[in-house]
């Protein structure tokens, strides 16, 4: 079977669509599914080198939908060599440019062959993207976009692939007119991490020389509104002004991630600024990738988001494979699953909840912390190993084109 992903961009930073992607590929070729991606990256870029067999990218793109000439052509020619096409996001020319070839292919009857069609939104259609008031002016953009374009996408793909039962649900709230064929909750996960070494430990040191090997809690994501990276900072700050009065120790605070350089960053560094009695006990590394990622994982008490919106949060998920618990709003859609194992504390996207979660986990005994450790290690195993997920999928793409080819027979 050959599938087909089409994608915005493969870059890391963008997020969890480019690992997902990347994910899918390596498990599923180890069961003879042959994938090709085509993205609308610069060619010859350093992240395309080495983690994807076949990748096509196309160069240059334009303005907010990432228009590029050489999409459409490119499908038209090479659609039609594969069994399966999975749409990696929305909101994007990508999407567009997959329907309208696919829309003109199925136009010309069954003597053409075309592939199934999936959409995976990866959490793009949840209502917080139209329900927070920073975000009304992209509000107003995809309700238009929706209904002009995105709503065809959508109700003519073969089937939308979720990664919860969660994510599902929500995105039946967002949109009128949304009509989707069919929804499957195939789950998602990541690979079993890499076993622990000391180069792991040495390069997370380097990447955060000045933290000297004190305990730690940490944030590992993009830093930006959505994450609540501004709610972590201002309650950990208030915590640690508590303890000082106290005389008490508190865990440093790593925040690791692309974003820095952002409006948002500066207005945090800001606020840490004003406390330079606090200031040394927070550190930004930056993005962290490889043995220094790992480091950072396996060397933390525990892993904090107190995110306002995440689809299924990979880095959580790595976190809880780790052995670590996690400390995590319940905007993080799989929180459920993480609250009926007992792997973590769970509270509201606000500063009242977020300070809550960080005073419960710094309430428990060393025992207790160790004990709900083993129970994230459990979760990873019983819920979010890709391996499972990758089937789900590829049960499903099998399924469809079964259908499809049977109803062509009839």
């Amino acid at each position: 079977m050959k599938i087909l992903h089409i994608t915005s961009s493969l870059n890391p930073v963008t997020g969890g669509v480019a690992e997902a992607v990347k994910s899918f590929i390596l498990i599923s070729e180890q069961q003879s599914i042959f994938n090709e991606v085509v993205s609308l990256d610069p060619r010859g870029i350093d992240y395309l080198q080495s983690d994807i067999t076949v990748c096509h990218s196309l160069g240059s793109k334009y303005g907010f939908l990432n228009f590029t000439k050489e999409l459409i052509p490119w499908l038209t020619e090479n659609i039609e060599r594969f069994d399966a096409v999975i749409i990696n996001g929305l909101w994007g020319f990508h999407s567009y440019a997959a329907w309208k070839v696919i829309h003109r292919l199925q136009k010309k009857g069954s003597i053409i062959k075309f592939p199934s069609v999936f959409v995976m939104p990866h959490g793009m259609l949840d209502p917080y993207f139209q329900r927070a008031k920073e975000r009304r002016f992209k509000a107003i953009r995809n309700t238009l976009y929706w209904a002009l374009i995105e709503k065809r996408i959508i109700n003519c793909a073969d089937g939308l692939l979720f990664t919860s039962e969660t994510e599902l649900q929500l995105a039946r709230e967002t949109f009128k007119s949304y009509y989707p064929k069919k929804e499957y909750n195939v789950g998602y996960g990541i690979n079993t991490p890499p076993v622990f070494n000391e180069n792991m430990c040495d390069a997370f040191n380097r990447s955060c020389p000045g933290l000297k090997g004190n305990p730690y809690i940490l944030f590992l994501g993009r830093i930006d509104l959505k994450k609540g990276v501004d709610l972590l900072v201002k309650s950990y700050i208030k915590l640690q002004l508590l303890a000082k009065v106290k005389q008490q120790q508190l865990p440093k605070l790593v925040i690791a991630g692309p974003g820095l350089d952002s409006f948002f960053a500066k207005k945090i560094l800001a606020a840490i600024a004003r406390h330079p009695e606090i200031k040394n006990n927070i550190y930004f590394p930056g993005m962290l990738r490889g043995d220094s990622k790992w480091g950072a994982l396996y060397g933390c008490e525990s892993f904090v988001l107190p995110s306002h919106q995440e689809n299924f949060g990979i880095a959580v998920v790595e976190a809880l494979a780790c052995g670590k618990p996690v400390l995590i709003s319940n905007q993080v859609n799989i929180w459920r699953e993480i609250s009926n194992e007992g792997a973590g504390i769970i509270e509201d996207d606000n500063l009242i909840g977020t300070e809550n979660m960080l005073k419960q986990w710094l309430s428990l005994t060393a025992d207790e912390k160790l004990e709900m450790g083993e129970r994230a290690k459990d979760s990873f195993k019983k819920h979010f190993k890709l391996d499972k997920a990758v089937n789900n999928m590829i049960a499903i793409i099998h399924n469809t084109i079964n259908e499809s080819v049977s109803n062509l027979s009839l």
